[in-house]
């Protein structure tokens, strides 16, 4: 299905076939039914699989190099009261979670048996501070993490002990959304009061305030050059801001309820968003356009993800309350 906008009755021809030329076609190529007994609040892909997680205490991983898809392993128990965020690197061999309890987990990939494991686990340190959402830097050394007070958090993976290295500071609103850059310099967090902060990873400072979306901000997301930040939330509208400036660039306007999830594709020319109203939405970040909007069912849609470009199309995944995970793919041109 492709998003349309209202034409003007003198441009109506051509606007027409610019909406044609400016839409993407994504075909459905398979999905996985009652993956998980409750939502699925996240997905994580790697090179070879997809991760998921739900209001349940398991994480499945499913291959995506096979053509059904199948289910490779389940992590029984990862978080006893519940996932809401999942998170992978750019290798896809090390992942993280945080559970409702308030606790993150680390888990990794054992080279001899292709079986994700646990590394550590990471708790805030007294009351207030209890895990909320989560990033990893692209290459797995460190963890962004919000908390309910509002503290933004960066811990080192690689040392022992998995210590924090960093503690930023805000105006103390929940902290919702967070986000490493991919070159590793800068933190982006969105809070309930609808501010969105960017941190200066190198000197350990704020480097911007941004523009408020007024409402709670769900999705932060950088974009794979790390001069582009997305954040989105209640609001209904997904704001693109210059990471170097701080200055506000686009609106992108679609969206019928809160906007719950945000993923850049590979080259950076597309965003894709997951929203409550069902629907998932592909941007073009050239055109400040909506290309391409794809419904999952009727239930929330609280998971979208680019899987990694391989020799198949151009794919992404949903996820969200059907409790199935449903895969797209280009069509060909």
């Amino acid at each position: 299905m492709v998003c349309k906008r209202a034409s003007t009755s003198s441009l109506g021809y051509v606007y027409r076939a610019l909406i044609y030329l400016q839409s993407k076609q994504y075909l459905t190529l398979h999905t996985i039914d009652d993956v998980h007994p409750t939502d699925i609040f996240s997905l994580a892909p790697t090179k070879t699989a997809i991760l998921s997680a739900s209001g349940s205490s398991s994480i499945h991983i499913h291959s995506t190099t096979a053509q059904d898809f199948p289910l490779q392993q389940t992590i029984p128990g990862a978080h006893k009261l519940g996932i809401h965020h999942l998170v992978t690197n750019n290798e896809g061999n090390k992942a993280a979670s945080s559970g409702f309890e308030g606790e993150a987990k680390i888990w990794g990939v054992n080279q001899d048996s292709g079986e994700w494991g646990e590394l550590g686990s990471l708790k805030g340190e007294y009351k207030g501070t209890e895990i909320w959402a989560i990033a990893l830097s692209a290459d797995g050394s460190y963890l962004a993490s919000t908390s309910i007070d509002g503290k933004i958090s960066v811990w080192d993976l690689n040392a022992e002990g998995m210590p924090k290295i960093r503690e930023y500071e805000t105006k103390g609103s929940y902290g919702m959304s967070v986000d490493l850059s991919a070159d590793g310099r800068f933190t982006a967090s969105g809070h309930e009061s609808g501010s969105i902060y960017i941190f200066d990873n190198d000197s350990g400072r704020m480097s911007h305030s941004l523009a408020s979306l007024i409402k709670p901000v769900r999705a932060v997301s950088f974009s794979p050059a790390s001069k582009l930040l997305a954040a989105a939330g209640d609001a209904r509208v997904i704001a693109l801001y210059d990471v170097l400036s701080g200055e506000q660039v686009a609106n992108l306007s679609g969206h019928g309820a809160w906007i719950l999830s945000l993923d850049w594709s590979d080259t950076g020319e597309y965003l894709l968003s997951g929203s409550y109203d069902s629907k998932a939405k592909i941007w073009s970040v050239d055109t400040r356009s909506c290309v391409a909007t794809h419904s999952h069912g009727d239930k929330p849609l609280w998971a979208a993800k680019w899987l990694p470009k391989t020799t198949r199309s151009e794919m992404f995944a949903l996820g969200g309350g059907s409790k199935a995970i449903s895969f797209y793919r280009e069509a060909a041109g």
